[in-house]
């Protein structure tokens, strides 16, 4: 049975179980949340094995929909992945797609063909909440004027962002084009190049912290914490990082009631798990296993807060949830804030190898959960599928063509994400700073010509040979059998090069 008769038969059968008022043809057309936590590891949540912290949220939601145990975010750190998710095309084709300070420019050119336009075309009214970190504007941002163009200008209806992380400057939410509760008479500059103004910083002014860094972090003091990068003016704008998930989830919840009449698509990019690690008081010390856990459960949190609102609206049958994260766990990432010391034996990677910067398994797979109760049967999948294919199969699911310059590298794998089919994109090259190649169950990492950078170094580098692994037997990539294998290597090094030299791996 092919995909459009496989809708209206299952939309036929599903009627009599949607709530009153929606005609049974509305199944064809979903509403769509991607929900995409931040630094969130494989052994982070309790339905991938957590055991010390409680997310029984985003465990209702994999109840109810399908946990895949071999999905990936497209990168191993946030700026690439999130590019990959709205463009389609790995971020290592595009120079400029690494990890963006906060006064970046806008780093997708307006009228490409991204994932929110394509939905727009098929008559969703789309929207952008959370954490943005793609850089916003051409040039000098002036942040006292209209910031354009940003996700408005990519096929996003609304927006509400953190332009960039909480641990960069400026520290302002944004709507739309403007700046938050911005008074004019406090206009905000910013600069990474150089101090400005007298804003006391964390490397002068230590005694001011709350929260102190552990390697770098220590310029511009907002809220009690220092971030990266120089802030002055804008005090009456400045969010309060306690209260920052509170927020987000409040504009991504209204956003869902205002656009209940119609198909919406809803993208929700939190904050938590990303430093600096600031929860709200319900949930501070609540975990049991540190700040990291506590600003786990405060995800789960959020979590729950619009499954609630799509209870309430009876719009939980016809949607779909994908929830995900853009890249793999790591425990001190520039604050000390005890969350090595306080793990208590949680394992954020799981049985994996690696974490967020590194180029083994732990840095891209990551939960990745699809929930659609008129449509999905309850399961686990272990489907290859990435976030760049997001674009490819929301495209298939609303009956528009991926435009021929759109999504390069974007697999259809919707019928694994409805659980039609047990098999996703047959392969997929994993990127961490370099590149590797998965192929079926095997995984093969060229060999390093230089020395491994800073950030790699929190993870095992061996020396500089082509390493490969059959995770079918060995997942946490502890047995190097590439001398064993001597023809599957050569072959894999050849497919990813010519992966590499040509512009698109889409089918």
């Amino acid at each position: 049975m092919n995909r459009r008769s496989f809708l209206r038969a299952a939309s036929a059968c599903a009627a009599p179980l949607l709530p009153g008022g929606l005609a049974a043809a509305s199944t064809n057309r979903p509403n769509i949340v991607v929900i995409m936590a931040d630094d969130l590891g494989y052994g982070d949540v309790g339905c991938y094995g957590a055991k010390r912290v409680s997310t029984p949220n985003i465990d209702r939601l994999a109840s109810r929909g399908i946990r895949f145990t071999d999905g990936h975010s497209s990168s191993a750190t946030c700026t690439p992945s999130r590019y990959a998710f709205l463009t389609g095309e790995y971020p290592w084709r595009r120079p400029g797609t690494n990890v963006l300070p906060g006064d970046a420019s806008l780093i997708i050119e307006p009228g490409r063909p991204t994932l929110p336009s394509i939905l727009k075309g098929a008559g969703y009214t789309t929207g952008c909440v959370g954490k943005w970190h793609l850089g916003l504007g051409t040039g000098n941002v002036d942040w006292n004027g209209e910031v354009k163009p940003g996700p408005l200008e990519l096929g996003y209806d609304y927006s509400f962002l953190l332009p960039a992380t909480g641990d960069r400057v400026p520290c302002v939410y944004l709507e739309n084009h403007r700046v938050v509760g911005l008074d004019p008479k406090d206009p905000i500059s910013v600069s990474y190049a150089a101090k400005i103004g007298n804003e006391p910083t964390g490397r002068e002014n230590p005694d001011l912290l709350k929260v102190k860094p552990s390697h770098g972090h220590d310029m511009t003091i907002v809220n009690g914490i220092s971030r990266i990068g120089y802030m002055t003016g804008g005090k009456s704008a400045r969010w309060v990082d306690e209260t920052v998930a509170d927020t987000i989830t409040d504009k991504a919840a209204s956003f869902i009631e205002r656009n209940r009449a119609n198909p919406f698509f809803l993208y929700f990019g939190s904050h938590d798990i990303h430093v600096p690690r600031v929860p709200h008081d319900r949930f501070r010390g609540k975990s049991g296993c540190g700040v990291r856990c506590d600003v786990i459960q405060e995800l789960d949190a959020c979590v729950g807060r619009l499954m609630t609102t799509l209870d309430k609206l009876k719009l939980t049958d016809n949607t779909l949830i994908v929830f995900t994260s853009d890249n793999g766990p790591i425990v001190d990432d520039g604050y000390a804030d005890r969350a090595v010391e306080e793990l208590n034996g949680h394992a954020p990677a799981g049985a994996l190898r690696g974490g967020k910067y590194s180029i083994y398994e732990a840095g891209t797979r990551v939960p990745f959960i699809a929930s659609w109760p008129a449509r999905i049967k309850p399961g686990v999948s272990g489907a290859l599928v990435a976030q760049q294919d997001l674009l490819a199969s929301f495209a298939a699911l609303s009956d528009r063509p991926v435009p021929a310059n759109g999504g390069p590298d974007s697999f259809n794998v919707l019928p694994a994400l409805l659980g039609e089919s047990k098999t996703g994109r047959d392969h997929l090259v994993e990127h961490a700073g370099r590149l590797a190649l998965r192929k079926s169950q095997w995984k093969m990492i060229p060999a390093r010509p230089v020395p491994a950078r800073r950030s790699d170094a929190v993870v095992d580098i061996p020396g500089p040979d082509v390493e490969l692994y059959d995770l079918a037997s060995d997942p946490a990539e502890g047995r190097n059998v590439a001398k064993a294998n001597p023809e599957l290597v050569t072959e894999m090094s050849a497919m990813l090069e010519r992966i590499r030299s040509k512009p698109a791996s889409r089918p």
